[in-house]
């Protein structure tokens, strides 16, 4: 992992305690072992917002705990979870453009050619809108060694 100072190590430090699961290229944030905290992936899609997920429906897919507003939302994420998955582990992006890991808050996201992504804050969401196509190209290229020993 990269060295990081000021504010950006305390919310690399966070986003670390909150890690759970693992994948092959980095790892899944999860609040309380829940996939970004319970909120259902796949209302990004259909509803344009976040909605929290229940317990009635859930699953497990790359080791993490997955929510759902209903059902059918979930079989729509079984049947292909990389279409409605976060990118970068539902990791903040504008964090992994700078080669770092943050957790996210469900109420800054952004749909870019069809992908998920999610940021720190509505703040730093801004931020990364100054320059999506340059962060998440970036990004793309950080992410598979922001958790490299």
């Amino acid at each position: 992992m990269k060295r990081t100072h000021g504010w950006r190590a305390a919310i690399l430090m966070v986003g670390l305690a909150w890690s759970l699961g693992a994948m092959a290229d980095g790892r899944i944030f999860t609040r309380d072992g829940l996939a970004i905290g319970g909120t259902d992936p796949v209302a990004y899609f259909t509803e344009g917002r976040p909605v929290a997920g229940s317990p009635k429906h859930q699953l497990e897919w790359h080791e993490a705990t997955w929510q759902f507003a209903s059902a059918e939302h979930r079989d729509r994420f079984q049947a292909d979870p990389e279409t409605y998955a976060p990118q970068y582990g539902g990791w903040c992006a504008w964090a992994a453009a700078r080669g770092e890991a943050a957790s996210t808050v469900p109420e800054a996201w952004k749909i870019v050619d069809d992908k998920l992504y999610l940021n720190y804050s509505r703040f730093i969401q801004w931020r990364w809108e100054r320059d999506i196509p340059g962060h998440i190209e970036a990004a793309d290229s950080h992410w598979p060694n922001i958790f490299a020993p």
